[in-house]
């Protein structure tokens, strides 16, 4: 089913370049800073796959990777006619040179905005997800008078969804599957204000078929994934030559039939649904990238997540389970992906 509702996604700062100040302390093991926008922007795209899915209509604020100035922003918002907007963004306390105890999710909204009794329900219902999900300590929904809360003339919420001053949620930053959760209860929370049935993202017998020809939300959100990937087409909802064009690639990268055609399996690895395959060196694809940054998130250096199962991947794989008490084989099997998968296990050890 699909909905006449126009949902609007945000991610704050930019990454190209990163904006200045937003980040996290030097990270241990992997000697670098976090970027906000490195989750943000994550956040943002997985949000509006969710919407998609749900039957909504989505308008992306900024599409750039670098910082977007407030009033452009705010301006795009209200040139677009918005059933509602979220912004997506990351805590930080202190002088963010070190780490501390300061931890959880907090919501926003602003009394300013012309529709602020919707704006509060909106944050108060993505508060409400976020909380029930129990996975961060619940801090607060508030006022918070920012231009993409105040200056904007739809329903808006921010999500903060960490702090990056935090050790553990600093990792979390770089973990797929805790920026789909965000991503995925800001949803749900849409859904509930809007009054409409919330689908789940990880029952495959919700996504289509599609072959050439195919129209709708679903080829929307195949086109919106595979420009993720880096395949330049079109994301207008009708699976054309150059869409399947673009499939057959993303299949033949991924060890898939190569056949035009997204069915089960071909959704099931553009989401990195699993179960994972098991992976060694020379491996290369989604599973690979998504492997490196859970990796990453637990400290554990990749290099670049670029999706290649290379010596660095696997010397970082050996590390982790050396420390996991596994057997050191470089291979990411099914006992490796019991360790590594959970968000909140397998962080390397500091001290």
């Amino acid at each position: 089913m699909t909905y006449n509702f126009l949902i609007g996604g945000n991610d704050e700062h930019g990454l190209n370049p990163p904006t200045a100040g937003k980040r996290t302390p030097v990270m241990p093991f992997l000697n670098v800073q976090i970027y906000e926008n490195q989750f943000n922007v994550e956040a943002k795209r997985f949000f509006l796959q969710a919407c998609l899915r749900n039957g909504l209509n989505v308008y992306d604020v900024k599409p750039e990777q670098q910082d977007v100035a407030l009033s452009t922003r705010v301006r795009r918002v209200n040139s677009q006619n918005l059933t509602c907007l979220v912004t997506f963004a990351y805590n930080a306390f202190g002088t963010g040179q070190t780490f501390n105890s300061a931890n959880g999710f907090e919501t926003f909204y602003s009394n300013l905005n012309p529709k602020a009794f919707q704006s509060k329900q909106l944050a108060e219902e993505i508060f409400e997800q976020l909380s029930i999900d129990a996975f961060q300590r619940p801090r607060r929904v508030d006022n918070l008078n920012i231009a993409m809360l105040s200056q904007v003339n739809c329903p808006s919420a921010l999500v903060e969804a960490g702090f990056m001053t935090n050790l553990t949620e600093a990792g979390y930053m770089l973990d797929p599957d805790f920026q789909v959760r965000v991503a995925e209860c800001s949803c749900k929370g849409v859904c509930e204000w809007l009054g409409i049935p919330y689908i789940a993202r990880n029952d495959l017998s919700i996504y289509p078929t599609l072959r050439l020809g195919s129209t709708g939300n679903f080829v929307e959100l195949l086109q919106y994934i595979l420009t993720l990937n880096g395949y330049n087409i079109a994301v207008d909802g009708i699976m054309g030559t150059r869409t399947v064009e673009a499939l057959l690639a993303f299949q033949q990268r991924n060890g898939l039939q190569v056949d035009g055609i997204a069915g089960p399996m071909t959704w099931k690895t553009l989401l990195f649904l699993p179960p994972y395959p098991t992976l060694r060196q020379g491996n290369r694809g989604v599973y690979v990238q998504y492997l490196q940054y859970k990796l990453q998130s637990k400290l554990y250096p990749t290099g670049t997540a670029d999706g290649i199962f290379g010596s660095n991947t696997l010397s970082a794989v050996q590390q982790f389970q050396r420390d996991s008490n596994l057997t050191v084989d470089g291979i990411v099997g099914p006992r490796t992906w019991e360790k590594l998968a959970p968000i909140t296990s397998g962080q390397r050890p500091t001290t």
